[in-house]
């Protein structure tokens, strides 16, 4: 699959560049796809829920009744999960809710992921640029040379670039990523991705 390199006026520059069949067009595999995005969901989670039980409430320990003959049910002490106040009974804990998935495994999630996008017609070859400043009007303006405004776009940069990433962070529909951190969630969320020159070099030496 061939796909002609577009500048930042949205203008064709000429040069055609042919995608990666290993990388771009695989059959996707779906289960790999859900490990590698359920892998990354639960990275995101703090695991910091926290309920107090029954040895942790800060009440007192004396027990409310007599053992027997009241008449009634036997009862501790006021901390009790059967009594309001009390503790709770198996409430969440604090836990680590990460899990480890193997890197061939990761390495097709992603694979799979692009060539769903190849597909849909939905990447875009861009010409290697920088923005001298921060400027999201100059970026709203590209990404509407590009065709690709009000769509959800994640744009792919061979290395780290202030100025592009602080002219995005407003907009709520823009992401900016770097080609050795892309992974299949942001691939999926995305409605097209738009890849420079280097970036595609670079996803190709790490996924190739």
């Amino acid at each position: 699959m061939e796909l002609n390199v577009l500048n930042i006026n949205g203008q064709e520059t000429g040069k055609k560049v042919a995608l990666n069949d290993a990388i771009f067009g695989i059959e996707p595999n779906d289960h790999v796809i859900y490990l590698d995005v359920k892998q990354y969901m639960a990275n995101q989670r703090q695991g910091n829920a926290k309920s107090k039980e029954r040895s942790e409430i800060s009440g007192s320990t004396r027990k409310l009744g007599r053992q027997k003959g009241g008449g009634g049910a036997r009862h501790g002490d006021i901390n009790s999960p059967l009594l309001r106040g009390g503790g709770r009974v198996f409430g969440p804990q604090p836990r680590d809710y990460s899990f480890k998935l193997n890197k061939k495994v990761k390495i097709l999630a992603r694979k799979s992921a692009l060539s769903y996008k190849a597909q849909e017609n939905a990447i875009l070859l861009l010409e290697d640029f920088s923005m001298e400043a921060p400027k999201t009007k100059e970026f709203i303006n590209i990404a509407k040379n590009l065709k690709v405004d009000g769509k959800k776009m994640l744009f792919v940069l061979p290395e780290a670039n202030k100025n592009v990433y602080l002219s995005a962070r407003n907009l709520q529909r823009a992401e900016v990523m770097m080609a050795a951190d892309v992974n299949t969630y942001k691939i999926l969320n995305a409605d097209v991705l738009v890849i420079t020159e280097k970036s595609l070099e670079t996803i190709d030496g790490i996924l190739g």
